[in-house]
Order: structure tokens, then sequence, then C-alpha cells
């Protein structure tokens, strides 16, 4: 199984690039290899819908943010995924990026984007819908494991009086009469090298192909109104605060049958009362007697997913730290998975009796109770590094 190429290299870009840049890259690279001028060439075909990939992502500031934050590996399902994967379509691919390169350079070049039998002229119906963004507050024990959240979502949603076409019937729909329902206007020019075909935007349209001559009196002519959804979304295992997911078409309804957007979810952690979290670590601060440590003990403490017990051998220092392999959060998207370390804390008493004041004198002159330090322990320096390892 191959290794996707890192975004910005398929686009030839920097990581701080502008959208201008992303843009100018991705149509200098498609253009490259694009199939009308590289005819049968499959290798030449999947760049193309990798650079097309690549375009998507590095385009929409969130998924941008996402995939500088984690790769590959932090996208999940929201990039397209079937253009680098080569099972993309070709006129999918053509529909949702033609606007890039300007409908006069894939006339000129392209003979008036014509592919095939489909037609690549014919653009899709609508206003797209936009982004939505909510916050996601998850305990440890399901950033641990993954859940399934069913969220209520206000946003806007398809007419159900006009079933999104934002006409007061079928009859108040009707083809374009300058453009004929393609959504675009050709014009033949001649010059030194011979015609030339340019393709815009039909005027009268606006690219949709139909005109509307008599409104939905529910939506007004947009063909959705404001409403509630609820959705469903899968979160996997691993996720971290500020972590992005994007639920594709979960977004706001288009305009006139126009595609949806997007449903970003940012990821919050919700702070647990004994546990703290460090990257795939759980760190607990466990306070133990003074005696507990001279006799030694056994405790019970918190893990992600209930409870555990511990050995404290006699003669334990505070600061030890004891480690729980596989008790902490898996990686994302991986194999990996965190630690629970257990940092070992004395408690010293706040007041004590003149009794028991009079029995820790007693006991503070004993060569016993005289600090004496073993070389082979580690340092507390030592301990910190190993700790956040």
């Amino acid at each position: 199984m191959s290794t996707k190429r890192d975004y910005y290299e398929v686009l030839g870009v920097s990581k701080g690039a502008s959208t201008d840049e992303i843009k100018k890259a991705y149509r200098k690279v498609a253009m490259q290899y694009h199939p009308d001028r590289n005819p049968g060439d499959k290798a030449a075909e999947e760049k193309f819908k990798e650079a097309a990939e690549a375009y998507e992502v590095l385009s929409d500031a969130d998924k941008k943010a996402q995939y500088d934050r984690y790769g590959h590996a932090g996208m999940g399902n929201s990039g397209r995924g079937g253009f680098g994967g080569g099972s993309g379509n070709m006129d999918d691919i053509f529909s949702q990026f033609g606007d890039i390169f300007g409908d006069d350079i894939f006339g000129s070049f392209f003979g008036g984007g014509q592919r095939g039998g489909g037609g690549r002229g014919q653009r899709a119906r609508g206003v797209k819908g936009s982004n939505l963004r909510v916050k996601l507050k998850l305990n440890y024990e399901e950033i641990a494991k993954g859940v399934t959240k069913q969220i209520k979502v206000k946003k806007y949603v398809p007419c159900t009086t006009c079933s999104g076409s934002g006409a007061k019937d079928k009859g108040s729909v009707q083809t374009c009469s300058t453009c004929g329902g393609s959504g675009q206007v050709r014009k033949v020019s001649n010059t030194f090298l011979g015609q030339m075909q340019t393709v815009t935007t039909c005027p009268t349209c606006n690219g949709e192909g139909t005109t509307i001559t008599a409104k939905c009196g529910s939506c007004k002519g947009e063909g959705r109104v404001y409403g509630e959804e609820t959705v469903s979304i899968d979160i996997p295992a691993g996720v971290q605060e500020g972590m992005q997911l994007s639920v594709n078409g979960k977004g706001n309804a288009g305009e006139r049958g126009g595609s949806n957007g997007d449903l970003i979810i940012l990821i919050e952690e919700e702070a647990h009362k004994e546990l703290h979290r460090d990257g795939l670590n759980v760190v607990f601060e466990l306070h133990v007697s003074f005696t507990d440590l001279v006799f030694g003990t056994q405790v019970e403490v918190p893990t992600i997913d209930g409870r555990a017990k511990i050995k404290i051998p006699a003669g334990t220092q505070s600061g030890k730290i004891f480690r729980l392999k596989g008790k902490g959060f898996p990686a994302i998207n991986s194999y990996e998975k965190g630690d629970q370390l257990i940092y070992v804390s004395v408690w010293t008493p706040q007041q004590v009796s003149s009794d028991e004041k009079a029995m820790l004198e007693k006991l503070a002159k004993s060569e016993n109770f005289q600090p004496k330090p073993d070389k082979s322990e580690k340092s507390f320096f030592d301990k910190v590094r190993e700790m956040f390892s």
C-alpha cells in the first residue's frame, strides 16, 4: 500500500503559502497533468486526482488547520480520499474544481470542456450551502474508547414545500433561454493561432441552467428554510482538545438544490476530577501517608475505565512514579497507546497533637530517619523526564 504524499509537496508550495499561492499552484499542476493534455496516461491522471485532493484540503481553512496539526492521520473522512486513491470520478473533479482554472482556460485549451459523452459544461444547480462549526465536549472515557453522538444542529434545511427547488410548482421552473440549460455561454473567435473558444458563466441564470418564474411561498425562492436536524457523529478513539472533524454534507443546505456545506466538529475535553491528560499518557497524583510509605500498602487508583489496585512497596520514596502500561489514551488512527503515570506524594499532616509531636521529635533523632538517599535512585529531574517521555 503506497503512502500518501504531503499535500504541500504535491502542489509544490510551502506550509505558509497564502490562499492565492495555493490556488495558483494547483492550477499549474492540474493544467500540467490534465487528462486532455495526457490522453491515456494513467500516471498523469492519478497526479491530477492527487492535486485535486490536496487543493480541496489546503483551500479550506478548517481542513488545512486540521491537516497542519495532524497530517493525513487526522483527516478522517474530511478529505475526498477517492481522488488520491484512483477511484474518484473525473467528471466529479471537473465539476468541483473547474472554476479554479477559469471557464475561458478550459474552453481555450480543451475544446469547450466536453469530455467523452458526458458534457463537463453542465453546472451544478443552485448555490452550495456554507459550513457550520459546533463544539462537542467529551469525557475521558468517550475519548479513550470512541463514541457515537447524536446532536441537534440548528441550520438551514431543504424546504419541504418545494423540495428545495425554490419554485412555486414544477411549471415555475424553466430552462434558461440564454444558455439552453448548460449554465454557460460559449463564444468562438478567430486568432492567428486559429479558432479559440471561450466559455463563461451564463449571466441570466448565474450558471444554474434554469430560471424561476414564480417563487415558493414558504422559502421565498431560496429552496431552504431555517430549522433543526439531529446529526449522528462517529467520534474515533484518541481525539484531542482542539482537534477538528468534518462531517461531509451536514452543514447548511444549499440554495435552490445546491449541495450542502460540511459540519465542522471542534473537540473539547471535559476535565476529569482526578486524572490529568498529558498527550497519550494519563497522570494521577497519589497522596500517601508517611507511615504507609514506611510499611508499604496496597491502594486503589482511578483509571480512565474504572479503578485499579497497585502495591506500594515498603520504603517507597515520595516522588516515585509508577507506570500502568496501556492505561492511557490511544493514538488516533494508530495502534499506539499511552500509559497511566502514578506520581507518589507524601501527605504531611497540617496539625499534630502534643503527644504526636513528642513522638515525632523522638523519631527525628533516630538514625533510621536521617536522609540517606540511595545513589542508584533516579534524581528528581530524571523522574520528571521519565514522566513526560
